[in-house]
């Protein structure tokens, strides 16, 4: 099973998509804007090509990579990449996990974009999650959800 498949497979679900309008990032987001605690994937052409989670709103993580700072190293990195895939004519999907809040564990609850970025990103090896570490641990098996 395809990397997408998998993602759609556990609930992940097409939110909206990157533009380039003129020289600017647009997120054009039509679902899930404000959501939080949230795991997203982009997309481009049916490949999975970045994971990450977010626990500000998905609009204000978005905008991180419309206007990196310097020092952020991830947001530098895929502005570059949207703006490539989007110069090649090639569309940016944004996908993503939203957490219905229902995952508890001990009686706390599980932020699951936090318990499931580090899994899905060394399973899936999208291309443009760099500088994970290896956590030493063996692959998860592939086990249909």
């Amino acid at each position: 099973m395809d990397s997408l498949n998998r993602l759609t497979a556990m609930g992940f679900i097409e939110c909206g998509e990157w533009v380039a309008d003129e020289d600017q990032l647009v997120s054009k987001l039509l679902k899930c804007a404000d959501a939080q605690n949230i795991l997203y994937a982009f997309v481009v052409d049916d490949a999975v090509k970045y994971i990450g989670k977010t626990v500000q709103s998905l609009r204000a993580r978005m905008q991180g990579y419309r206007t990196p700072g310097q020092t952020q190293l991830t947001n530098v990195r895929n502005n570059q990449n949207l703006r490539d895939a989007l110069g090649s004519g090639l569309r940016v999907a944004i996908y993503v996990l939203p957490d219905n809040g229902l995952l508890y564990y001990g009686g706390f609850h599980v932020n699951l974009a936090a318990g499931l970025e580090d899994s899905l990103v060394r399973e899936l090896q999208p291309p443009w999650n760099g500088g994970k570490k290896d956590s030493g641990e063996p692959p998860l098996p592939d086990v249909a959800v």
